[in-house]
């Protein structure tokens, strides 16, 4: 994603006391990026409407273009945290309305604008809720190539409407990650279960790391199901936004391959945690990817031994 530099006179914000982050960035040579802590914005997706596009106000950067609902982020703000406060301040985007899927990322070294794209789970109308806007509109997915766009999203678009197809889903064999590490669980299955889920619970949260998923990007929050049987099914299980647990009625091995075999048939990316070699065959001839314990014990730094 390339975005231009802005005007020399920056982004028009209401009268009222103005956070550090509202500021230019000037690189070496004379480029200025509005945002001193870097950019974020919202690519909110509704499944039947499309995504939420913004008509920037003549007097804007780009005016009369169309994009995405964001702007300049606060001292100490977190980029996700930042494009969900500029989309209810310039949309009217009610706080838990939206989901997000992933997080992309430009970086110029000296300032960072930040993609953030959002399932809509509550359906909202937006609302202009400051001076920045024309108009809010649901625009079709096949038709944003034919709104003049503002020359940054431009450019990211492509790249973004092909992630919008991608559906990452993590499966998980919990006997066998939690098997993975000799920590007594044998002594107490559901409470070895117990803690693994809330550290899954935690990466759902918190997002995967694109390049372990082989994905484009920098950060996924891809579906995870972690599937447990036999004692485990007694397991805590953490209220976590995307982590579903099945608890197998019989095998184990029986409800992953079915799951696998589901997403897949969806079309989504399927990702199945399992050091079992021959569950692993199973998944694999049901379109899925395999990786064993480790991956998965990798990317959660904070599972330590009892």
């Amino acid at each position: 994603m390339t975005i231009p530099p802005s005007g020399r006179d920056g982004p028009r914000r209401p009268s009222g006391p103005r956070d550090p982050g509202d500021a230019w960035v000037e690189t070496a040579s004379g480029e200025r990026f509005w945002g001193r802590f870097g950019a974020a914005g919202l690519l909110a997706v509704d499944p039947e409407r499309g995504v939420l596009l913004q008509h920037r106000v003549g007097w804007s950067h780009f005016g009369g273009t169309w994009g995405l609902p964001g702007g300049a982020r606060h001292q100490g703000e977190g980029a996700t945290d930042a494009a969900l406060r500029e989309a209810r301040e310039e949309a009217g985007v009610p706080a838990g309305s939206v989901r997000p899927r992933f997080v992309s990322v430009l970086d110029l070294g000296v300032w960072t604008y930040t993609t953030v794209a959002a399932e809509v789970t509550v359906p909202f109308e937006p609302v202009i809720a400051d001076p920045e806007s024309l108009e809010l509109g649901w625009v079709g997915v096949d038709e944003v190539e034919e709104y003049p766009l503002h020359p940054g999203f431009g450019a990211a678009w492509p790249s973004l409407r092909e992630s919008l197809r991608i559906r990452p889903t993590v499966i998980i064999d919990v006997a066998n990650v939690v098997g993975a590490v000799p920590d007594g669980w044998w002594r107490d299955r559901a409470g070895a279960a117990s803690r693994l889920l809330h550290r899954v619970g935690g990466l759902a949260d918190a997002g995967v790391d694109a390049r372990a998923l082989g994905l484009q990007g920098d950060t996924w929050f891809a579906r995870m199901i972690a599937v447990v049987e036999g004692e485990s099914r007694r397991a805590e299980v953490p209220q976590a936004e995307g982590l579903e647990v099945v608890a197998a009625s019989h095998s184990g091995d029986d409800e992953i391959v079915a799951a696998a075999g589901a997403a897949a048939a969806r079309g989504e990316a399927v990702t199945v945690v399992t050091s079992d070699r021959e569950l692993a065959a199973r998944v694999s001839a049901a379109g899925a990817t395999t990786h064993g314990a480790r991956w998965l014990l990798d990317l959660l730094p904070d599972y330590t031994a009892p």
